[in-house]
């Protein structure tokens, strides 16, 4: 057989992959809840969130009960049943502050950020899914949590009619609000630590946010009081109410809404930064 006549195997072009259809961010955020499931400070983190929710609603509403005979006129008057229930807010919101904090930082620390860029070069896709799945998972925790507190915290209360119902004006709306201002809490935690990428430095920025700006705003003069309730803290503690938990005179949703701003404040410049500096 002539070199002609010889069949010719090698001219065909390399086999081409079809090109992927459909969305991928059902597939990202499958990837960000593995990732998010899969870590165990996350449940640590959540479990000690619920707990210290539970477990200190549960002895100040005990310590109310015990003490009902022996409080003031005045104490019984300022008393609010349904914001003492839920008074373990204050252990909650910092676990669900760090947990925002490493859902980003952990993977920088680690160096497993540049195998998801490699994965899903869309930066924007992989933040978006994170704080979808953190917020739904935050939520859901929370959420429960605050129910329980609550029912528990009541049950207490009424042995000394001291309780009231999730009827009562404001305290089913308190209740979901808890849930509500911690899920936002964490999304705001989430986009400080994208936006410094160091968990030790991101923290400090979210405590510093929600503890000490407000105390340093209190030393200004009386004039400049109104600043202090569009702050994150006082703005989103205005959904869940009650004199012990907030100073804002914001009405409970334009509060939130507030505090939702700050939250997406802080993840639109974590995303710029995603996008312009290397990973």
């Amino acid at each position: 057989m002539s070199l002609t006549q010889m069949p010719n195997r090698g001219t065909a072009g390399p086999t081409k992959l079809p090109a992927p259809t459909g969305s991928i961010i059902p597939d990202v955020l499958r990837s960000e809840w593995t990732k998010l499931r899969t870590v165990r400070s996350t449940y640590w983190t959540l479990v000690a969130a619920a707990v210290s929710m539970i477990g200190l609603s549960l002895i100040v509403c005990a310590v109310f009960a015990a003490q009902n005979a022996k409080l003031s006129a005045k104490t019984r008057a300022s008393f609010n049943p349904v914001t003492s229930s839920l008074a373990g807010i204050f252990l909650a919101e910092l676990a669900i502050a760090v947990l925002g904090v490493l859902v980003i930082t952990s993977e920088y620390g680690s160096g497993m950020i540049r195998a998801t860029f490699s994965a899903v070069p869309q930066r924007l896709t992989v933040l978006g899914a994170k704080a979808a799945v953190f917020a739904g998972v935050t939520l859901v925790v929370t959420t429960a949590g605050a129910f329980i507190a609550f029912f528990a915290g009541q049950a207490i209360l009424s042995t000394n009619g001291l309780g009231v119902g999730l009827g009562s004006p404001g305290a089913l709306r308190t209740v979901i609000g808890t849930g509500l201002y911690l899920a936002v809490l964490g999304l705001l935690a989430l986009g400080l630590g994208t936006i410094i990428r160091k968990t030790a430095g991101a923290i400090t920025a979210v405590f510093g946010i929600l503890f000490v700006l407000p105390a340093l705003a209190s030393l200004l003069p009386s004039s400049t009081n109104s600043i202090q309730e569009f702050l994150p803290s006082a703005a989103g503690r205005a959904l869940i109410g009650g004199s012990k938990l907030t100073t804002s005179t914001l009405s409970p949703w334009v509060g939130f809404g507030v505090f939702c701003l700050w939250a997406a404040a802080a993840l639109s410049v974590g995303g710029w930064t995603l996008v312009h500096r290397d990973a």
